[in-house]
């Protein structure tokens, strides 16, 4: 199950050829992990609400091949954004990331979102596009709901809402270095820094933790040990969406009932082909499974 509470409709402009062509898809970091996880070849249940008039064109996109849509359909408007990549770059021509998520509409969110999460096991809890569109404590409840009931949980977040989950306890945490700067869990990207937030991260409530790097490979935390996670070497067409493939990777392995360090592995894979191609949360399979083989897990020493 993946709780993406607030998907986003995205527009982007882009060059083929002499004519510029539109692309229109839902987005947010819940949609990519989804799209990942079913190139990895397991099923998800998407639980999400949409409104408004950008929510009455989102929903029907959110029926994504190998998914089971769960969608509260929400009295306002859902988030967007518009970007133009026809220079060869990103360039955000207007954003809104949605409103907040009513009462009401969180209640009946937050019930089913429990229920299929219980029914599959395991659960992503992934972010909002603001953090003011759903409060850090629905993800802490839902996390220690989903716990104590028997569910692995992994939860790609930062900031307040991580600290939510992390009071409740979760299976896997996957944050980015930058994230851990800003969130002053660590005071620059070197190795020694990161290692010690990965450490107070694995007190703190997070069973297995990753950090990914960028082109720099990750580090991991899992079974007692720390690990450098050395990736292919890949040309990147779009660096964006590597933590949300690598998040899913780690999802799928799991669904599969595979280890956690294959888990690790394929996340890592799978998150190193994403930059290879436009299309956030995308890969081919047997793509994914030649780079496993080649990702190379390092024990490193606890300082």
């Amino acid at each position: 199950m993946v709780f993406a509470p607030a998907p986003q409709l995205t527009v982007t402009i882009e060059q083929h050829h002499d004519e510029p062509e539109l692309h229109v898809h839902p987005g947010g970091q819940g949609i990519w992990q989804t799209r990942m996880i079913t190139s990895l070849g397991a099923r998800v249940t998407l639980c999400a609400a949409a409104g408004g008039e950008v929510g009455r064109v989102l929903a029907p996109l959110l029926a994504l091949p190998g998914v089971t849509l769960r969608l509260v359909m929400r009295e306002h408007g859902s988030g967007w954004y518009v970007h133009d990549r026809r220079g060869g770059s990103r360039q955000e021509i207007a954003e809104r990331p949605g409103t907040p998520l009513s009462r009401h509409e969180l209640d009946e969110l937050y019930n089913l979102t429990l229920a299929e999460g219980l029914r599959a096991g395991i659960a992503i809890l992934s972010g909002p596009a603001h953090p003011s569109v759903i409060k850090p404590e629905v993800y802490g409840r839902l996390a220690a709901d989903l716990r104590s009931n028997g569910c692995k949980v992994i939860a790609d977040l930062c900031s307040r809402h991580l600290a939510a989950v992390l009071e409740a306890g979760i299976t896997v945490l996957k944050i980015s270095h930058e994230e851990l700067i800003a969130d002053g869990m660590a005071p620059d990207g070197s190795t020694g820094s990161l290692v010690k937030a990965l450490i107070q991260l694995h007190e703190s409530g997070a069973e297995t933790v990753l950090v990914s790097r960028a082109d720099e490979g990750a580090l991991a935390l899992f079974d007692g040990e720390i690990y450098t996670v050395a990736l292919p070497r890949l040309t990147p067409a779009e660096h964006r969406g590597a933590g949300d493939s690598m998040t899913a990777g780690v999802a799928a392995t799991l669904a599969h009932g595979g280890h956690i360090e294959e888990a690790v592995r394929t996340g890592a894979a799978a998150g190193a082909l994403n930059v290879t191609r436009h299309g956030l949360g995308t890969g081919h399979v047997d793509a994914v499974r030649v780079l496993t083989e080649r990702v190379r897990l390092t024990p490193i020493e606890k300082a």
